[in-house]
């Protein structure tokens, strides 16, 4: 607080300058104990994260490159990435909330914007370049919006509210990747609803309850995916997609 006092005309003014608030404690990036291990394995963390990033850009500069394929391999390894940066905070105990931050600031550059301008150079010659850029431009501004209601949001150890931007960029990044043989609006329709379903109130079962299925439920996709690898993609997309519907009415009914 600064007090100024001034007297009578013609004395010289007296100012006091009295530091009655503390400046305000900086937030440590990393929470606990400081040590070298701890500091190692959060650097190593954030590393991932920033390869995520870095992957990200280079899909877009592929892509603009016109090599849309090896673009969409940069994307499935920004998945990877992606994954890994939470396994290993969660196993070495360096989570935090800068770490969660960052995380989601590379999850909308690497997802939200490489995995549309990746989808948008893989339609432009099969759909109106308006059409594409309108569908892409969904997927960019519902996957804003995703990241930040799950900032927000209470977090469920079962299911996703919505599907996650992670699993709708993989699912992109393998569409182009693999190369449906569907026509150019069927794949713009999927893209449309799938950045739909990103922001949506259906439940969507995380990995590790999946993982929990039977195992003679694994063996379907399996033996499909030796038979026909790309159908087989399309059904699971589709079966998972329809799954959160149905989990919701059967959540309204009980």
């Amino acid at each position: 607080m600064r007090t100024i006092t001034i007297p009578a005309p013609g004395v010289p003014v007296d100012v006091t300058v009295a530091e009655s608030d503390p400046a305000p404690a900086s937030i440590p990036l990393l929470p606990g104990e400081r040590t070298m291990s701890r500091r190692a394995s959060f650097a190593l963390v954030n590393a991932c994260t920033l390869a995520s990033l870095g992957l990200g850009l280079m899909a877009i500069f592929l892509a603009m490159d016109g090599q849309v394929r090896i673009a969409a391999a940069f994307l499935v390894a920004c998945v990877i990435f992606d994954g890994l940066d939470g396994a290993l905070a969660r196993k070495l105990g360096v989570a935090s909330p800068f770490g969660a931050q960052m995380d989601s600031l590379a999850d909308m550059c690497s997802f939200g914007l490489a995995a549309p301008v990746v989808v948008y150079a893989s339609l432009a010659d099969e759909v109106p370049p308006a059409a594409a850029a309108v569908a892409t431009a969904l997927v960019a501004g519902c996957a804003a919006i995703r990241l930040a209601r799950f900032n927000v949001s209470p977090k469920d150890g079962r299911f996703f509210c919505g599907v996650p931007t992670t699993m709708a960029a993989a699912v992109l990044a393998l569409t182009v990747l693999i190369g449906l043989p569907l026509p150019g609006m069927v794949l713009l329709a999927g893209v449309t609803l799938l950045a739909f379903a990103m922001v949506s109130s259906f439940p969507y079962a995380k990995l590790a309850r999946l993982m929990k299925l039977p195992p003679w439920l694994w063996l379907l996709p399996i033996v499909g995916a030796l038979i026909e690898p790309r159908m087989t993609f399309v059904l699971i997309v589709a079966t998972y997609l329809f799954s959160g519907p149905v989990l919701w009415m059967r959540a309204k009914r009980a």
